[in-house]
């Protein structure tokens, strides 16, 4: 038997019932593959604002830090837009947790099942085929840089610094070449050289270490507007797409299209000692509470641990094979909902990966 503790941040939102049934997932696995799990909730977002006054309580590090892998659902909300900035759900807990774990890079698959393809807004023969994974540097560039505002002759101004070091590129990009070893063995890393020199630095260390080590590895770079255009174009012709944080935000959403709905894609936050997992979508409190969010994100991000933080892929494709019977028996949340399709709830749509197991 195979034990580990994991750390259970539901958040806020529709994050209290996501998380759930990514955990009865987890525990139908397990009783097939022989784990065992110890769950210990932890207060993160709004809901640790609500109880403690701080967007990421000190236990909630302590507790990540002492887990095996962390399972987020998500935070924010309306509720707390109007509080100071560092105190806000997103900036207050997410960054900061990033940060506290090492978590450098954030893996994003975008995959379309064949029983989706008809749900993306796209046209089918575009999408289908789609299989790419993004690598997002996760803990460096604006979003961690410097932030000011002031007042000079022309007025008053914000600034933000874009700042990255050689070392933190290398480390993502190393990631990626690895990964595409593993996969089509091909790289497409995103910048904006022809205008920022944070870029123009982001792509000479990563030719310079393709030169290197991994010429073996197909690399070729675009501009984040046209990637950004080239993924509604031809999204199968990529395999891994390598990019700093800001980039990789946008684009990883861009990507959610592919699949048919953000609620279907999932994420790996990864380099330091304990990873963590969660969907890529938001807290959603316009249908919190009412059974309608999809849970597949999240019990994709699920199968994304058993592989990333269990070193096991046999569990992961069990958990993806899963959700397709699901979805080629016809059942649907409303975000993916088709004709001809049956509705289903959040705990039903647990309930059938479960059965399908």
């Amino acid at each position: 038997m195979k034990s580990y503790k994991i750390a259970v941040l539901p958040g806020d939102g529709i994050g209290v019932e996501i998380v759930p049934e990514a955990i009865k997932v987890m525990e139908a696995v397990g009783a097939k593959l022989g784990y065992s799990f110890e769950y210990e909730e932890g207060l993160i977002g709004g809901a640790a604002i609500d109880e403690t006054g701080d967007p990421l309580p000190a236990d909630t590090i302590a507790l990540c830090k002492n887990s095996d892998a962390v399972l987020l659902g998500a935070v924010g909300g309306a509720k707390w837009d109007s509080l100071p900035v560092p105190k806000r759900p997103e900036i207050g807990a997410l960054l900061p947790l990033r940060k506290e774990l090492g978590l450098f890079a954030n893996i994003r698959p975008a995959f379309v099942y064949d029983e989706l393809a008809d749900a993306s807004t796209l046209k089918k023969e575009v999408v289908s085929g789609t299989d790419l994974v993004t690598f997002r540097e996760l803990t460096g560039g604006i979003y961690f840089g410097k932030k000011t505002r002031g007042e000079d002759e022309k007025g008053a101004y914000a600034l933000d610094e874009d700042k990255y070091y050689v070392s933190e590129i290398e480390r993502i990009a190393r990631l990626a070449f690895e990964a595409a070893r593993k996969r089509r063995n091909k790289v497409t890393s995103v910048d904006k050289a022809n205008v920022l020199e944070s870029s123009r630095l982001w792509r000479e260390t990563v030719v310079a270490l393709h030169e290197r080590e991994y010429k073996d590895v197909e690399l070729d770079h675009l501009y984040v507007d046209n990637a950004a255009m080239q993924l509604v174009l031809r999204p199968s012709s990529f395999d891994i797409i390598l990019t700093e944080n800001m980039f990789g935000d946008i684009l990883t959403d861009l990507a959610s299209v592919m699949t048919g709905s953000i609620g279907m894609l999932a994420s790996a936050s990864v380099g330091g000692d304990v990873a963590m997992y969660e969907p890529s979508h938001g807290s959603a409190p316009d249908i919190a509470g009412q059974g309608k969010a999809n849970p597949l994100a999240t019990i994709l991000s699920a199968s994304m641990m058993f592989q990333y933080s269990f070193d096991d892929r046999e569990a992961a494709v069990l958990i993806e094979n899963a959700i397709k019977k699901v979805l080629a028996d016809g059942y649907r949340t409303p975000d993916i909902i088709e004709e001809g399709k049956t509705l289903v709830s959040t705990s039903e749509m647990g309930d059938l990966v479960v059965k399908a197991l």
